[in-house]
């Protein structure tokens, strides 16, 4: 069904926005606009890690 798509999608759409608003809480990610590529690809990275981490271990309590 359609509607079922629909609900699907957003459900997957909602996880990744709610990431990208957590990440960019983080202010040295959103202001890295004058560093290299990789630095900035490996500052994210670290971010998403530590947010994964953290969310993942306060959710097993």
């Amino acid at each position: 069904d359609f509607g079922d798509q629909q609900r699907v999608r957003y459900r997957g759409r909602n996880v990744v926005e709610r990431c990208f608003n957590k990440l960019k809480q983080w202010r040295g990610i959103a202001m890295r606009s004058d560093k290299t590529a990789r630095n900035y690809h490996a500052g994210l990275c670290l971010a998403a890690t530590i947010h994964w981490l953290t969310s993942t271990f306060s959710n097993t309590a």
